[in-house]
């Protein structure tokens, strides 16, 4: 009979006894459960997953064995993963930029749902022969504020030209719909119920009843290590829909804040030179979205576990040769920080995996299985 190591109690726990010598990214699956839970038994529709957030096999496999049906894929690659993983599950193209080469992969693979935001997509979908049965969404953006940053600059068709988008699509056959994202990590519920209301402005002026309405992702994580409660979210959307006259099905597409929490990264100290500190990891690896994000909530962990000194501001670099290798600004370190201590950073489920690269050698990290974080 095989006997399995206990799962170490707590990320903590498991590098005080433990010399990993590499970063570790520390998985807590329960908590991963609860934060699909929070989604599939709270959100009033379709709950889908986007796989860019964190395409780990592990956790692509435990979201479907807790519900999560559908999946947000934007590259061919994805679209494999899912029908590798989750054989039968709904796949939505969202990305709505798309080579025809990557229209046919979706195509064949059965793809269901597929946004544009500019005529020329929608006429490459066309010209493709995507089935009639297909939805397409259209995405819009709007100048709205509480997100860390704005996903609008690069995606989403002003509401005029979407009115003429969905027009369009509906006089093509196709399944209509609408889809938007407020941006990544936003914490103002309004956000939502603004983008809704527009929404059914843009159907409205179209002339066009819409089938769904994709409320995109951007549903914070708890970055700052404060549980997010999701019920004032779904809230402020639900009771936007009154603004459409026959409510459309609902569908969202979280990534981070499906499974950020479900993750902690620890970091260790090489080196302290004054004011300058440096990582064994930096962001060109697991930190790099640090660059475009404020850093999350972390703990400091010596030998006897917490380091408790006064704060103080310090420049902190990665381990690579590259000056242009570190954290943006200056980082608050207890003053009794030493070489070979832990920086534990909370919220790091997401963006993670995809992101690491191996420049000069640095990059790699183990994932450890923990009860909690």
């Amino acid at each position: 009979m095989l006997h399995h190591p206990p799962i170490p109690a707590s990320a903590a726990a498991y590098l005080a006894a433990n010399d990993p010598g590499q970063p570790v990214h520390f998985y807590a699956p329960g908590v991963l459960d609860q934060c699909a839970a929070a989604f599939v038994g709270g959100f009033p529709g379709l709950v889908t997953f986007a796989v860019k957030a964190n395409p780990a096999a592990a956790v692509i496999a435990r979201l479907w064995a807790a519900g999560v049906r559908g999946f947000d894929v934007a590259s061919p690659d994805e679209i494999a993963l899912i029908a590798q993983l989750c054989p039968g599950a709904a796949m939505h193209y969202n990305n709505p930029v798309r080579s025809r080469a990557e229209i046919a992969v979706g195509i064949a693979a059965g793809v269901q749902s597929w946004s544009v935001d500019d005529a020329g997509e929608l006429a490459k979908l066309i010209a493709g022969g995507l089935p009639q049965t297909a939805e397409i969404a259209v995405r819009f953006a709007l100048p709205v504020a509480g997100a860390a940053y704005d996903f609008g600059a690069k995606f989403g068709a002003t509401p005029d030209v979407a009115v003429h988008l969905l027009r369009a699509v509906a006089d093509a056959g196709y399944r209509p719909a609408i889809t938007f994202h407020v941006g990544t990590q936003c914490a103002d519920p309004a956000a939502w119920a603004t983008y809704v209301t527009a929404a059914a402005g843009i159907a409205a002026q179209a002339g066009v009843t819409i089938q769904r309405l994709n409320v995109g992702g951007g549903f914070p994580s708890a970055r700052d290590g404060r549980a997010v409660d999701l019920t004032p979210f779904f809230a402020a959307i639900t009771g936007a829909l009154a603004a459409f006259p026959t409510r459309p099905a609902l569908v969202c597409e979280p990534g981070r804040g499906m499974v950020a929490d479900a993750f902690a990264y620890g970091v260790r100290v090489k080196s302290i030179r004054d004011r300058r500190v440096y990582l064994e990891d930096g962001i060109y690896a697991g930190l790099a979205e640090f660059l475009s994000m404020p850093l999350p909530a972390f703990r400091t962990l010596g030998p006897q576990g917490p380091r408790n000194g006064a704060m103080t501001a310090r420049i902190v670099y990665g381990p690579t040769c590259d000056s242009l290798d570190r954290l943006p600004g200056e980082v608050a370190l207890p003053d009794d920080l030493a070489s070979g201590d832990w920086l534990l950073f909370g919220a790091m489920g997401a963006y993670l995996t995809g992101m690491t690269t191996r420049f000069n050698g640095y990059g790699q990290w183990q994932t450890v299985t923990v009860a909690a974080l």
